[in-house]
């Protein structure tokens, strides 16, 4: 065996580290985009199936949400005692499978039942992604290297809106799931095949547990958490804003200004993908940087993120002259995910070594019911009850209730900002009884 000695050793621990965090964001993207490439496809999908927006928003939020909130529970359960990498590839080939399904859909229920397929896939990946970057990079370094992996949310998106626009826009919305299917079969077995597990807590040089808590010790040692929480509740404001925007953008943009499916996917690919991806990587590599001097800044940024975008939403869902509307999109889009990589990296750090993909699994679960499962089928229930009133604009004011919950996250992230410096140090003290 090749013995690496060191500067050499450290060259390569390095090299391992960030070929890691290349694969799991590239999964975490296709993750993404198998998810939201409903969105750009949903109207032609009503169209085709002649299904309400109601019933679309349960396509694109509750059928999807139960099984991805609910599986994420017992697969974390599952990778805090297993190879957290052989969890991740499985998780990947399958929800690269059901996507491709998606696009055999005969019905509107086939759909359904192969969205489901694909929720289940997915729930195996993120809580347990986290946890290796979280073994991989020191506490430091946490929140750029969760950044970069959250990066996958804008790339994800990006590919969604552009090639799932100009596939649907060209070769109809089936072919535009068999092409995001596939990816993620490949990258399977890229995660198998070139990862290996890293010890828990190696960022950390801290020793591995040998007890693995118990789950009633899991959900009472993070309940007394405050900071963990209010960051559960801030990201699941966050998302509801973020899914019920995604889920109904497109359909929007169609309705109110007539543009094509192509055009919608050009502008906010640019906008959600390279802007987006710009600042969310931004904020984590800013946050390391303030938060040597105040580990606060992990709430803080993405609290002024939010509260920065919120002029702009009045004037996108409002306007009328598609150029204005445009530009106003840019900068609250851009912001959205810029939560991702700090609050991510706060909750790695508010639980103990062998908590972290149960701690991350929770906040899923949460997080993604409330805004996964209620956001994109409130927004529709609110324009289809809005519909008899203004028409085709209805979107246009159903939208508001994301603004409302992007204004909730905003008073999260600042109340968990209280309590966060003893939180981190509980969970390092923190040992089995």
């Amino acid at each position: 065996m090749l013995r690496i000695k060191g500067s050499e050793a450290v060259g390569a621990r390095s090299y391992h580290r960030h070929w890691a965090l290349i694969v799991l964001a590239l999964i975490y993207g296709v993750n993404y985009l198998d998810r939201q490439v409903l969105a750009i496809v949903l109207e032609p999908i009503g169209r085709e199936f002649q299904v309400s927006d109601a019933a679309l928003g349960l396509l694109a939020g509750p059928t999807f949400a139960l099984f991805y909130a609910t599986l994420g529970l017992p697969l974390a359960w599952l990778a805090d005692r297993r190879n957290r990498v052989s969890v991740i590839a499985a998780s990947a080939a399958l929800f690269g499978f059901m996507t491709l399904l998606c696009g055999m859909a005969a019905h509107f229920w086939s759909l359904a039942l192969a969205r489901v397929g694909t929720a289940v896939g997915e729930a195996g990946t993120g809580p347990s992604s986290q946890s290796v970057i979280a073994d991989l990079y020191a506490p430091e370094h946490r929140a750029g290297a969760q950044s970069v992996y959250a990066m996958g949310v804008n790339a994800g998106l990006m590919v969604a809106f552009f090639g799932g626009g100009w596939i649907a826009q060209h070769y109809g919305w089936r072919s535009a799931f068999l092409a995001a299917g596939a990816p993620a079969l490949l990258l399977a077995v890229v995660a198998r095949l070139t990862l290996t597990e890293p010890p828990r807590g190696q960022s950390e040089h801290a020793r591995e547990p040998a007890d693995v808590p118990t789950t009633g010790q899991v959900v009472r040692f993070l309940n007394s958490q405050r900071a963990y929480r209010y960051i559960v509740l801030g990201t699941s404001m966050s998302a509801f804003s973020g899914y019920g925007v995604t889920a109904f953008l497109p359909a929007f943009l169609v309705r109110s200004h007539s543009m094509s499916l192509a055009a919608v996917g050009f502008w906010f690919a640019l906008i959600l993908g390279i802007g987006g991806g710009i600042a969310t990587v931004a904020s984590g590599v800013t946050v390391d940087r303030l938060a040597r001097r105040d580990t606060r800044w992990n709430l803080r940024l993405p609290a002024y993120c939010a509260l920065v975008s919120l002029p702009f939403w009045p004037v996108f869902l409002l306007a009328h002259n598609t150029t204005l509307a445009i530009y106003a999109a840019i900068v609250p889009l851009a912001l959205s995910a810029t939560w991702m990589g700090p609050c991510v990296a706060m909750i790695q750090g508010l639980a103990p070594l062998r908590m972290r993909v149960q701690a991350a699994a929770i906040q899923l679960f949460i997080g993604n019911a409330i805004g996964l499962g209620l956001g994109p089928q409130i927004v529709g229930l609110v324009s289809d009850f809005l519909r008899p009133h203004v028409g085709m604009d209805s979107l246009r004011y159903a939208l508001f209730v994301c603004v409302l919950a992007q204004a909730a996250s905003i008073v999260c992230y600042s109340v968990a900002a209280r309590t966060i410096k003893g939180d981190l140090a509980r969970a390092t003290a923190w040992r089995p009884v």
